[in-house]
């Protein structure tokens, strides 16, 4: 995999940290940068720990599935891709209150922004990449955009929290179909 593919994907698959973010930036009265780190540590160590977990699931039953990988790759990031979009498309005004940067809140968020990252994993696995430079790429490149969303959020509103989600899955689903025009012979 090449490292503007790793790019993409890690890109990708923190837009929806980068939209809770951007909402954590918008319900804060102040924003420090200490607090943009600990929301970009939250995020980018669970971004990284799930690709992790996922490949190393992958890797114990691969060479079951080895002849359908690709099609297991296209299909998971599709759907993860397109649930970004829908998600992206179709918004869900939550109330807003006074974000806490606190494990409490900030664990579940994590949490729920990186299960896509599992599946990616999974998807690591089959296509062999080399897992700890991805994994740290991914981590480090989700720490930096779910910072730097804390900030825009704050100055900038909720407009681009949709259009983060509608670009994330683009590019997860168009990574996906490259993958299987590759494994096709097409590309």
């Amino acid at each position: 995999m090449s490292i503007i593919e790793l790019l993409l994907i890690a890109v990708g698959l923190s837009m929806d940290a980068f939209a809770v973010s951007v909402c954590t930036g918008l319900s804060m009265k102040q924003v420090r940068a200490r607090d943009a780190a600990i929301v970009g540590l939250y995020f980018g160590g669970f971004q990284a720990a799930m690709p992790l977990i996922g490949y190393f699931l992958g890797i114990s039953f691969a060479d079951l599935i080895t002849a359908y990988d690709h099609w297991i790759a296209f299909g998971l990031l599709a759907i993860i891709g397109g649930k970004m979009l829908w998600e992206g498309l179709h918004p869900n005004e939550e109330e807003k209150g006074p974000a806490s940067l606190g494990p409490r809140r900030m664990v579940p968020l994590a949490v729920a922004t990186s299960i896509d990252a599992l599946a990616v994993g999974v998807t690591f696995a089959f296509l062999q990449v080399s897992i700890a430079p991805a994994v740290t790429f991914i981590g480090i490149t989700t720490l930096l955009i779910s910072a730097a969303g804390v900030a825009i959020g704050k100055a900038f509103g909720a407009k681009l929290q949709s259009k983060a989600e509608l670009f994330g899955g683009a590019i997860l689903v168009l990574i996906g179909l490259k993958i299987l025009l590759e494994h096709l012979g097409v590309l």
